[in-house]
């Protein structure tokens, strides 16, 4: 059975998971479901071999699991779990060190994801445009008031798990939507930022 969350607090791990490949292999097991090296390799434009690799390396930090095939040929794979998380407060050395390669490697992919959708968005329907896109606001918060803004957040999009995991709960018309959360302090405590951008996409800003 898939977990709903795998956290990774050996460096080891985080390390490993911080891999645009292997990320990838992740969110495409969690998506699609069970695949083997071979099936993920065509969807992902890779190589078998590298795919059969990284595969493997998920293995080692619990991230991916073999499973039961429709023959003896080639068992697939699938995610252990739906979610992974990692301690991004810890006060070890090692352990920051880690996430912050890890986190970097995440921005990365979110960066592509955004420029891949801008690259696309002119093909895109009008009504899809409407609603998507980027922005930002600014709030004066302390940090118990942004752990329970988070949180907030994090249970509105729970509304919708069960259409993560149950294809028949989405409507006719529902499609896969990325919601990516930057959640970034300013410099500092003194510093007074001017004026927040909104992006032009969104119609109501």
């Amino acid at each position: 059975m898939v977990a709903s969350e795998i956290r990774l607090t050996d460096p080891r791990a985080l390390r490993g998971y911080a891999h645009p490949l292997r990320m990838a292999l992740v969110g495409l097991l969690r998506v699609q479901g069970p695949m083997t090296a071979t099936q993920a390799a065509e969807q992902l434009g890779e190589s078998v071999p590298s795919c059969s690799f990284h595969l493997r390396q998920l293995a080692k930090y619990g991230l991916a699991e073999r499973v039961e095939g429709a023959d003896a040929r080639e068992r697939p794979w699938r995610a252990t779990a739906r979610v992974t998380s990692w301690d991004s407060g810890s006060d070890d050395p090692a352990v920051q060190a880690a996430t912050d390669q890890l986190n970097t490697t995440i921005l990365d992919h979110y960066l592509r994801r955004a420029q891949a959708y801008l690259a696309r968005r002119s093909a895109e329907p009008a009504r899809w445009r409407d609603v998507t896109g980027f922005g930002d606001s600014l709030v004066y918060v302390t940090p118990d008031e942004l752990a329970t803004l988070r949180r907030r957040i994090d249970e509105l999009l729970a509304e919708f798990d069960d259409r993560a995991t149950d294809p028949a709960a989405r409507p006719a018309d529902a499609r896969g939507i990325g919601f990516i959360q930057l959640v970034l302090p300013y410099s500092s405590p003194t510093h007074q930022p001017g004026p927040t951008h909104h992006a032009q996409d969104r119609p109501d800003r």
